[in-house]
């Protein structure tokens, strides 16, 4: 029996990136005669991708799913994908990423060789040429970067370029609904499965391009998704039961240092126009979130977040 895969591409509202990333799947090269199936999955509650996914699935040489989920959240997307799929390995890709044809099989190569229930990918950015203030910036903030040869690493990524083995996730809805509107659930099930023993790797040949939106490489964007990043250490001792008070003062004290140190750093450096002044901004910035991370201090960029902040700009 050859091994299944399926390939779950969660979507909102982007019918471009939909459409160039189910192409990357369905081009993808199979000399190691891997099953494939695509679920794509419309997390707009209109509805907005059913047309264009069900195009795609009649152009298909493999079997596609078209999944509605009209609750919004990212989460929830995530475990519609998992609920509608039937393969013993599950592989993510974001609805703004483009895989090259090698993809798939070297993430499932470097999942059988190094013996995994994880293997994360790098990401690299595919800026707009329109772009060209802090391009550098910008590019290493959207990429993902890692090792330079493939193998087991201690570590987690994000959920977007990873290939996950279906008998090593904690339960059927592995994705908390709690973080529909912040983001971080991938982060939560990663470190819930790393607490049981799970074993990553990282496959440094199965890497994808990241299309991020134009109005997203802005200061604006980034800066607040910095702050949001930086939010993650506090917000998961704080969340744990019974609360890991000491891990929260911990990282608490860390983003002040942080906040202080990078933050008189990127003074200095905006005041004379440095190319390193937006990366010292970040880190700055991530600082702060450890400080400032609940409560009124709580950003949301997914789920109902996403559809009041496309009300307000429409």
């Amino acid at each position: 029996m050859p091994t299944q895969v399926s390939v779950i591409i969660p979507t909102f509202r982007r019918p471009d990136g939909l459409r160039r990333a189910a192409d990357s799947v369905l081009a993808q090269a199979n000399p190691c005669g891997l099953s494939i199936e695509l679920i794509i999955v419309d997390n707009d509650p209109d509805g907005s991708a059913m047309a264009q996914g069900q195009a795609i699935a009649k152009e298909a040489a493999v079997p596609v799913k078209v999944v509605h989920m009209p609750s919004p959240g990212v989460a929830n997307a995530r475990n519609a994908g998992l609920d509608a799929s039937s393969g013993e390995l599950i592989a993510f890709l974001d609805d703004d990423e483009e895989a090259p044809v090698t993809w798939l099989c070297e993430l499932v190569g470097s999942l059988r060789f190094y013996d995994a229930d994880v293997v994360f990918g790098p990401v690299r950015t595919r800026l707009p040429d329109s772009v060209t203030a802090h391009r550098e910036y910008y590019s290493q903030f959207f990429a993902r970067s890692g090792p330079e040869e493939s193998g087991h690493i201690d570590h987690y990524h994000g959920c977007g370029n990873s290939l996950i083995r279906r008998e090593a996730l904690p339960s059927d809805q592995p994705f908390d609904a709690a973080r529909n509107d912040i983001g971080g659930e991938d982060d939560l099930l990663f470190a819930q499965m790393q607490a049981i023993g799970a074993v990553f790797a990282w496959s440094a040949e199965a890497w994808v391009w990241e299309d991020p939106l134009t109005h997203r490489a802005s200061l604006n964007y980034t800066l607040k998704r910095a702050f949001a990043y930086g939010q993650g250490p506090s917000v998961a001792c704080a969340s744990s039961r019974p609360v890991n008070l000491p891990g929260l003062v911990f990282w608490m004290c860390v983003g002040a240092a942080q906040a202080v140190v990078y933050g008189s750093a990127a003074a200095v450096l905006w005041a004379v126009g440095a190319p390193q002044r937006a990366r010292m901004l970040d880190k700055a910035v991530r600082g702060l979130g450890k400080v400032f991370w609940g409560g009124p201090f709580s950003l949301g960029f997914y789920g109902t977040a996403a559809l009041r902040g496309q009300a307000a700009a429409s």
